[in-house]
């Protein structure tokens, strides 16, 4: 993994971004995250760790922390993550090969937009999205 550059955020004092999503099995979320995102860890978990860093590949970006918990999923997430994507359906049905379980038989579509919404394999959610036309010439 390449020297960790990690994303900032503006704000206060320019802090470091980082996203904590909850687990039971740091090993299972670790897998299908790293896979479904690209990212990697140097280390693997212990069965008596909590936490477990995932990062992208270059070192660049937003820090996924993976916190193991006790407890079950049981409510839907007030946070989850967007995979912006070229094509939909490939990515899809590459996430639910990775662990996923689709959420929607049919894509939502609103105002150009179109997405799945897919659950980990702990239950939280996660959208694959196609974004409307031009969205990637004006991406940076």
């Amino acid at each position: 993994m390449a020297d960790r550059r990690p994303a900032t955020y503006a704000a206060g004092a320019g802090g470091v971004l980082a996203l904590v999503l909850d687990c039971r099995d740091l090993q299972v979320a670790a897998d299908f995250w790293g896979a479904a995102l690209g990212y990697r860890w140097r280390i693997r978990p212990r069965p008596d760790d909590h936490y477990l860093r995932l990062l992208p590949e270059s070192g660049e970006g937003i820090e996924l922390l993976l916190q193991r918990v006790p407890e079950a999923k049981t409510v839907k997430n007030r946070l989850h993550l967007d995979l912006r994507v070229r094509e939909l359906e490939p990515e899809v049905e590459r996430i639910c090969l990775l662990g996923a379980k689709r959420l929607t038989e049919e894509p939502i579509r609103e105002s150009g937009w179109a997405w799945h919404v897919l659950a980990d394999p702990d239950g939280n959610e996660l959208c694959v999205i196609r974004p409307p036309q031009g969205y990637w010439d004006a991406a940076p």
